[in-house]
């Protein structure tokens, strides 16, 4: 049964049009968590001004074509709409083009993650599942399961094998 996942679109948070899109070739296989190591934003509007900020980071700065990730979840649950589904990210080095990229905001060296934000990717991966974007048995990863980071952080990386449970 799908799980209706209610998502802040790339409109509403006012994204900047990327530079370029690349489609995945097929459904991905696997999912990778990030955290944004930055501090934790409350309300929507607050979440929405960090997402335009983290954007012009990623594009200016890192001179990626867009936002890093697939997708970004709140600490109440809300989930931003990064590339969105089907399109290859620039969250994890070298490892982009089979994955999708999910960051939670906040720092989770310390913090640990909401139970609404768990719960919000859990369905998050479920739908994914069911509409086709992720292959039905994925493999989850933190960041640093694939790179030399401290990503997601150390109370979110504990926290993963809840998410492996979801689907």
């Amino acid at each position: 049964m799908e799980q209706k996942v209610s998502t802040v679109s790339r409109a509403q948070w006012g994204a900047a049009a990327p530079k370029q899109k690349e489609r995945l070739k097929s459904s991905a296989r696997r999912v990778i968590i990030h955290h944004t190591a930055l501090p934790r934003f409350t309300g929507l509007k607050e979440c929405k001004d960090h997402m335009v900020s983290i954007q012009r980071v990623h594009m200016t700065e890192r001179g990626f074509d867009d936002i890093g990730y697939n997708f970004l979840v709140a600490g109440d649950g809300t989930v931003f709409e990064g590339r969105g589904w089907g399109v290859v990210g620039a969250h994890t080095k070298g490892n982009n083009h089979d994955s999708l990229g999910i960051a939670f905001m906040g720092n989770f060296n310390n913090d640990t993650p909401s139970k609404e934000a768990i719960l919000s990717v859990k369905q998050l991966l479920q739908s994914g599942v069911c509409q086709g974007f992720l292959h039905k048995e994925f493999s989850l990863f933190g960041h640093r399961d694939l790179g030399d980071t401290e990503c997601p952080g150390e109370k979110l990386y504990a926290a993963l094998p809840q998410l492996r449970d979801s689907t």
